[in-house]
């Protein structure tokens, strides 16, 4: 049976499955920002779900990245975790062509 991280391996030596999986980057990142964030605070998705007056459904579509929340959103996420919001912004990291 192929592995999925065998499977995607093989893919990221297409360049454009790899642009592809590089622009979702940051979805990832706040996706799992955001699971850590509630692991850490020790809720479920149902306890966070009514510390943040919404669904369950609502907080799990946040967690795997189908949507992408809003800034008040996140401060009521924020709050529910005890946890700050802070949103910075950083520099790109030059392709291996140099360019951005």
């Amino acid at each position: 049976m192929t592995k999925i991280r065998d499977l995607h391996a093989e893919w990221m030596n297409d360049p454009e499955y790899r642009q592809e999986y590089e622009s979702l980057a940051a979805e990832f990142e706040l996706a799992r920002a955001l699971i850590e964030a509630r692991a850490a605070a020790g809720l479920t998705q149902e306890e966070l779900a009514e510390r943040m007056e919404t669904s369950q459904s609502a907080v799990a579509r946040m967690e795997s990245g189908k949507a992408m929340p809003s800034g008040r959103t996140l401060e009521r996420f924020a709050r529910a975790t005890g946890t700050r919001l802070r949103i910075s912004f950083e520099p790109e990291k030059p392709t291996a062509a140099g360019t951005r």
